[in-house]
């Protein structure tokens, strides 16, 4: 028997340290390509990882439910990241409409703070066991939710 390679991390460099899930799942054949659309904007983040970002992984939960797992040095970075193209003009033009697609997201802060949205999708993720809340006011954006 192969003993088992056994380590852990030091995070002490990323005392800010976010983790991100995003997940897009297909609800429609219209779903099939609002998704196929995205594979551009994601090839540029990884070819070209903006400021901040320490790893982008993708995942998959199903054949019609996908998603990214991504470390970032802290949240200003994951914020300029979120306002700056392809980001934000993706996401400009997804809030107009899902187009058959359902989107989450959840954040954790490593000092603290966990935060979700979910649009157009079945219970996910802490989804699946807090009480929903509408993102509005005080509880709009990430940092925000964060902050709650």
């Amino acid at each position: 028997m192969v003993p088992s390679r056994k380590f852990s991390v030091d995070l002490s460099p990323y005392p800010d340290l976010v983790v991100v899930y995003l997940g897009f799942r297909v609800r429609g054949l219209r779903g099939i390509r609002q998704m196929m659309g995205l594979g551009s904007g994601v090839r540029s983040i990884t070819e070209s990882p903006p400021d901040g970002l320490l790893r982008h992984e993708f995942l998959l939960w199903g054949w019609m439910h996908v998603g990214m797992r991504q470390y970032w040095r802290d949240l200003p970075s994951l914020e300029a990241f979120t306002r700056s193209a392809p980001h934000s003009g993706w996401w400009r033009n997804f809030a107009r409409g899902a187009g058959g697609t359902g989107f989450w997201h959840e954040s954790y802060r490593r000092t603290g703070g966990v935060e979700g949205i979910y649009i157009d999708m079945p219970p996910v993720g802490l989804a699946g066991f807090a009480a929903p809340r509408a993102p509005a006011g005080d509880f709009k954006s990430a940092r925000q939710r964060l902050a709650a």
